[in-house]
């Protein structure tokens, strides 16, 4: 067990059940009708208690409303689930209750996963109008200069926004704003002395740090840039192409077969740094971001990143995307699209019947589903289908189904 890239005690054994796609269906539907049954009359679910903001119930993407919406509209949409409700009259509420809850004057107010970017990236899957995307753009474009420049409260997150409403209607302005965007992130992707490679630095409220992982640093950062590729200029993608592969290899964490990034790269403002294997910081979500960037440079790097996972095993955190076993899950979907070979179908399954186990257990002693996107039971649900599917389609981030 090679302990220098994870730590045993965040990992438990895998549970010994064979893979069953109609135990996976039938806990998709479970998930999608108690969250059905769940939701108030106002479009808001209850909080959990591992989400640890008592009892407080929020309308963002990340663990709100809106991203539980988004799951069921996801599910829907690719016929994993019938969802018999229509959310268009909540999404008003919703972003006053945003509004709210970030402050009218705080930068975070149009992120994607914490501010009204993403309510009004779902009212556009949900209830979609000229005005709801007129407003989403505003809101894109506002967020341009976060100074955070991570996936969850920076540009890089509206820039998925921006790609999926190109994606599903073809118009210029969403393209002109990703590009813009991509400058951005071209100015502040700068050589680091020390590793030997470019990097992002980001500002969280004054306090700088540099991140590798998918939630908020390089990784999250070289995912966008890699689904929206083809919008570059084949000059510019080869450009990005090559500086993302060294990034990846400069700062992974090799023994053996295996391979992992810290959370941070050490610097006198940050002297420590972490080594977990969860989507958000770690080995799964440098695959999930990596994965569809077509240069073989990256196959061997890729896949040690997916035997690390493998041997680590489930996250004792729970189902989750964000630190859960089925975001974890989702490395193995990665490879096998990348790669075509059934092992990581195998493996990805295995993780989705001991998610299933894990997600029931805490029913149990809780009481309640986990009512949240990327921490509950609404994405393990996205994460099931997909692997019936054979699909590695992550929430948010991937191109969208209907493209």
């Amino acid at each position: 067990m090679n302990a220098t890239l994870f730590d045993p005690a965040r990992h438990e054994p895998l549970v010994d059940r064979r893979w069953d796609a109609d135990a996976a269906r039938a806990a998709i539907a479970a998930i999608v009708d108690d969250t059905l049954a769940a939701c108030s009359a106002d479009g808001l679910w209850p909080p959990h208690p591992l989400d640890g903001h008592g009892s407080a119930q929020f309308a963002e993407l990340y663990f709100g409303a809106a991203g539980v919406i988004y799951a069921l509209d996801w599910l829907a949409s690719a016929g994993a689930a019938i969802v018999r409700r229509d959310f268009g009259a909540a999404f008003d509420g919703l972003l006053a209750r945003n509004l709210a809850e970030v402050g009218a004057s705080s930068r975070d107010v149009d992120s994607l996963l914490v501010g009204r970017s993403g309510i009004l990236l779902v009212r556009c899957r949900v209830a979609p109008s000229r005005a709801a995307a007129d407003q989403l753009a505003a809101s894109i474009a506002a967020n341009a200069s976060h100074p955070s420049l991570e996936l969850l409260w920076g540009t890089p997150g509206t820039m998925h926004a921006a790609l999926e409403m190109h994606e599903r209607t073809g118009e210029a302005r969403w393209a002109e704003l990703f590009r813009r965007d991509v400058e951005t992130l071209a100015r502040s992707f700068l050589l680091h002395p020390r590793v030997r490679c470019h990097l992002w630095m980001q500002d969280f409220r004054g306090k700088r740090y540099i991140h590798l992982g998918a939630a908020h640093g390089f990784a999250g950062n070289a995912g966008v840039l890699v689904r929206g590729s083809a919008l570059l200029p084949a000059v510019d993608r080869r450009w990005w192409m090559d500086r993302i592969v060294d990034t990846a290899h400069a700062t992974a964490m090799r023994e053996g077969a295996q391979a992992n990034w810290p959370d941070i790269v050490v610097s006198p403002e940050s002297p420590r740094s972490t080594v977990v294997v969860q989507w958000c910081h770690g080995a799964p979500g440098f695959v999930t971001s990596l994965a569809d960037l077509p240069d073989p440079r990256l196959d061997d790097l890729l896949g040690a990143a997916g035997e690390l996972v493998w041997a680590a095993g489930p996250l004792t955190k729970g189902a989750g995307l964000c630190h859960g076993t089925a975001g974890n899950g989702y490395a193995f979907l990665k490879l096998f699209r990348r790669t075509g070979k059934p092992l990581w179908l195998d493996r990805a399954r295995a993780f989705a019947m001991h998610a299933i186990a894990q997600s029931d257990a805490h029913r149990r002693k809780y009481g309640m589903r986990h009512y949240s996107l990327m921490t509950g039971d609404p994405g393990l649900a996205i994460y099931l289908w997909n692997c019936i599917a054979g699909c590695d389609r992550f929430p948010l981030l991937d191109r969208t189904l209907a493209s």
